[in-house]
Parts: C-alpha cells; sequence; structure tokens
C-alpha cells in the first residue's frame, strides 16, 4: 500500500521522504519474517521491537507527507489505519512471545 500510494508523490522526494517511508515500511514486515527465523523468544521480541519502531516511523512520515499536501486526508486515514492495525497485530504477537517466553521459565 505505501509503495503503490507514494507512487504520486513529487519526484522531487524521491530520495528523501518516499525512500524512507517504504524503507520503513519494508523493514516493519522484514522484522518479522527475520525474526520468526531465529531461536528463542528474546530474540524474535527483539525483532519486534524494530518492527514496532519501523511502523512508529511509517506513521510519522504518512502524518508529515499529508501536512505537506503530498496525500489527501481521506488516503492518509486509510493508510494510518492500516498501520494502526499492523502496529496493534505487532505487538499482540510480542506480548504472546512474552508469554510463552515466561512460561516455559
Amino acid at each position: 500500500m505505501v509503495h503503490r500510494h507514494t507512487r504520486d508523490w513529487p519526484p522531487a522526494e524521491r530520495h528523501g521522504l518516499t525512500a524512507q517511508v517504504r524503507r520503513a515500511s519494508h523493514f516493519a514486515a522484514a522484522n518479522i519474517a527475520e525474526g520468526a527465523a531465529v531461536r528463542g523468544a528474546r530474540e524474535y521480541r527483539r525483532h519486534l521491537n524494530g518492527s514496532i519502531g519501523s511502523l512508529a516511523e511509517v506513521g510519522y512520515a504518512l502524518q508529515l507527507a499529508r501536512d505537506l499536501g503530498y496525500m489527501s486526508h481521506e488516503r492518509w486515514g486509510e493508510m494510518e489505519a492500516v498501520r494502526d492495525h499492523a502496529g496493534h497485530l505487532t505487538w499482540g504477537l510480542h506480548r504472546a512471545i512474552g508469554r510463552r517466553a515466561a512460561s516455559t521459565i
């Protein structure tokens, strides 16, 4: 969604805000995938922390883009709802992994 909707942003932002929000959205998902491949709940949660941080960065970048007029308030709302949902799911996974690790100690 981020890649699709940032195509219309100004060409001058191609190596700035556009690249940054795309990179952060990529890392949000990539950290979850990488964390799932590691051994141990502690390491997995570390990757999930990175994903949560990347989602926060996406949120800031989207707000900035909205404020700069690169996207409508409606489009921002749609993207923010997806980002917020991803954040809730990631936090839920983070908590579940923590509970699982605590129960095995």
